[in-house]
């Protein structure tokens, strides 16, 4: 593992830099991200409340509150959450790809880091980490709360589904959920602000970013806000030492799939 990598090298960029992410197009890519959930919840939200409008035969009036009293029964959330997911990271990943497809599978920044090159011990490391900072960060954020309660939606969000839509709720969360994040935060984001940071900066502030944007799932509880910018900076590390995003992934969602074992434990 190459400690360099955090001091930016001289490399060559095999494609024009014109084409590489840019700051701004990273930002507008990570803001339509959160867009689209609220945009394809609400839709769901007004499909929700249609049906029930015209299964119960109420008022257009009626129309949102139905939607949500629909979507408050557990199974209908996690249904929603899915679909919203579904489409949210279909979106990006089709956009990515079509800004910036020469920068895909490049592994150094500014590539996006799809590339399977990286050493086994990377990979090894990805486990370690995925396993180690959901008890460390979650030490940190206790010590910080000084006693109050800390809730996390992914943690509460599939504790009373029904099975048949908790495990693919549970496999998005620690599949899909990671590759589009890392996408957006250690893919576009992180290697366009190398151009202007260095690796060691654009670590930093991905970092701090990832951690700002998951304030709205943490009821904005400011002592939460640590462990999730150490957990980016930990990926940000993975990301630009193995130059691949693939580590980073598989580090996010080992990371995530602890959180998701408390609804079968719970449940069971």
């Amino acid at each position: 593992m190459d400690a360099n990598r955090l001091i930016d090298l001289p490399v060559a960029p095999p494609y024009p830099m014109s084409r590489a992410p840019t700051p701004w197009h990273a930002l507008a890519l990570i803001a339509l991200y959160f867009v689209l959930q609220l945009a394809v919840g609400s839709l769901i939200t007004l499909v929700a409340g249609l049906v029930a409008m015209l299964r119960d035969g109420a008022g257009l009036g009626e129309l949102v509150h139905l939607g949500r009293e629909w979507l408050g029964r557990s199974d209908m959330t996690a249904l929603a959450v899915i679909l919203t997911l579904l489409v949210s990271a279909g979106v990006i990943v089709h956009l990515a790809r079509r800004w910036w497809p020469s920068w895909w599978s490049v592994g150094e920044p500014p590539g996006l880091g799809f590339t399977g090159s990286p050493h086994i011990a990377f990979y090894i490391a990805a486990l370690c980490i995925g396993m180690t900072m959901p008890i460390l960060g979650g030490m940190l954020t206790q010590w910080l709360a000084q006693g109050h309660e800390v809730s996390q939606d992914i943690k509460q969000l599939g504790a009373n589904t029904s099975l048949a839509l908790r495990l693919p709720l549970a496999l998005l969360v620690i599949t899909i959920g990671p590759m589009v994040e890392e996408l957006l935060f250690r893919g576009a984001l992180l290697s366009a602000l190398t151009r202007y940071t260095g690796n060691a900066g654009a670590i930093v502030v991905s970092a701090l970013l990832f951690a700002c944007v998951h304030l709205p799932d943490l009821s904005f509880l400011w002592y939460a806000l640590p462990n999730l910018a150490l957990l980016g900076l930990v990926l940000g590390w993975l990301r630009v030492q193995s130059g691949s995003i693939w580590p980073a992934i598989i580090a996010h969602g080992m990371n995530n799939l602890l959180a998701v074992v408390s609804w079968f434990v719970i449940s069971s």
